[in-house]
């Protein structure tokens, strides 16, 4: 190329680039403004209110309960820390062993969503949908989750406080429970006249799977033709497990589809040698369906392999993890969900049931009446298959 070429050529360029380079600018600062307008009313919300506000503001206050807002606002999985929770939670320290056996969901209190099997909690007459209004006289109208179920746990023998409101009573529920260290809970079963099998899972863990196929086997001998899984309150246990046990049950298909941000949406499906368990299947849920148990009501459902009666399900299908902020706070943050294998949102929104049968609404002391109407209607429904 001789000397005039590139005088040529450089004369050309260079207006191209400064073009280029100018309109990524102010492209960026465009997209920025309409991204994050929020931000300036943030900061104006921020001036005004350190700067008019009745009395001298705290300012570190008032930055903390922004970021926890901002948190609580995602999921209720989700989570705002402080310096000294997030080195708790970086440095793998377990909770205490001493537990009442509550699970938590968010809905303006905290609000029990789950009551472990004679925990307690179910001792006490705790139920699904109570509202805790005060933890040890601690509000919980801005406590989260994370820091809620921390609040509950302690050592076996301590006692904890909680104001609980059920429906629409006026009065509020003071309860004093002393926490226990929780066994881990084995599957009872039990016969449903000569043919209909019932097992109540009240966990998951890495042994379920393998604990089901030998009760489901036992049953089969004493003359089980059809089985019946009660899930209801059902919400502990690692995720992994709900889908290891509806291997059982399901031969071929998706289990369930698993988005991540950034990441391509991933399907784990049914493998060679799975679903050989085929007897006919009814699973009872409610709103303490949740986590593994609800994952294993997604796939199985999800593949017409069994149908779900009771409730609406819990909708907590979502894994955290730790994000660490400069100045070491963090945030406990959903960063990945799973979903049906039809690829409908379960976190967040739950299982609908194929029949639903709704709970009676009971007062504080009120025992739980005999029958169990969830439980009969899925028998019925067993049974007029097998005669069909």
């Amino acid at each position: 190329m001789t000397t005039r070429t590139r005088i040529a050529v450089v004369l050309i360029s260079a207006p191209i680039l400064a073009f280029a380079v100018v309109g990524g600018l102010l492209g960026r600062a465009s997209a920025a403004q309409e991204t994050y307008p929020h931000l300036r009313v943030f900061d104006d919300v921020f001036s005004l209110t350190t700067g008019n506000y009745v009395e001298p503001v705290d300012v570190d206050k008032l930055m903390h309960g922004a970021m926890h807002g901002l948190a609580d606002s995602l999921d209720a999985d989700s989570a705002f820390l402080s310096t000294d929770e997030a080195k708790a939670v970086a440095s793998g320290a377990t909770l205490p062993p001493g537990d009442i056996g509550v699970d938590l969901a968010r809905q303006y209190y905290l609000r029990v969503i789950a009551v472990r099997d004679g925990s307690p909690a179910a001792k006490a007459g705790i139920r699904s949908g109570d509202f805790v209004r005060l933890i040890e006289r601690q509000p919980t109208r801005e406590m989260s989750v994370w820091e809620g179920v921390r609040k509950l746990r302690g050592k076996p023998g301590t006692s904890v406080s909680l104001t609980l409101i059920r429906g629409n009573a006026a009065d509020p529920h003071v309860v004093s429970l002393t926490r226990e260290a929780l066994a881990p809970l084995p599957i009872a079963t039990k016969m449903s006249g000569a043919d209909i099998a019932v097992i109540r899972v009240a966990e998951f863990a890495d042994q379920t799977p393998s604990a089901l196929r030998a009760s489901i086997a036992g049953l089969q001998k004493r003359g089980a033709k059809a089985l019946v899984l009660d899930l209801r309150n059902t919400a502990r246990g690692p995720l992994a497990a709900g889908i290891a046990a509806a291997r059982l049950f399901v031969p071929t298909g998706a289990l369930a589809l698993r988005d991540t941000r950034g990441a391509s949406r991933q399907t784990v499906s049914a493998a060679a040698g799975d679903g050989d368990l085929t007897m006919p299947l009814a699973l009872l849920v409610d709103v303490g369906t949740t986590g593994a148990a609800e994952l294993f009501a997604a796939a199985v459902s999800g593949q017409k392999r069994a149908e779900l009666f009771g409730e609406r399900t819990g909708g907590r299908a979502a894994q955290q993890r730790l994000f660490k902020l400069p100045d070491g706070s963090a945030l406990w943050m959903s960063y990945a969900w799973y979903l049906t294998p039809a690829g409908n949102p379960i976190h967040e929104h739950g299982l609908q049931p194929d029949v639903a049968v709704e709970q009676p609404d009971l007062e504080f002391g009120v025992e739980l009446p005999a029958i169990d109407a969830t439980l009969d209607k899925a028998v019925e429904r067993l049974r007029g298959r097998a005669k069909s």
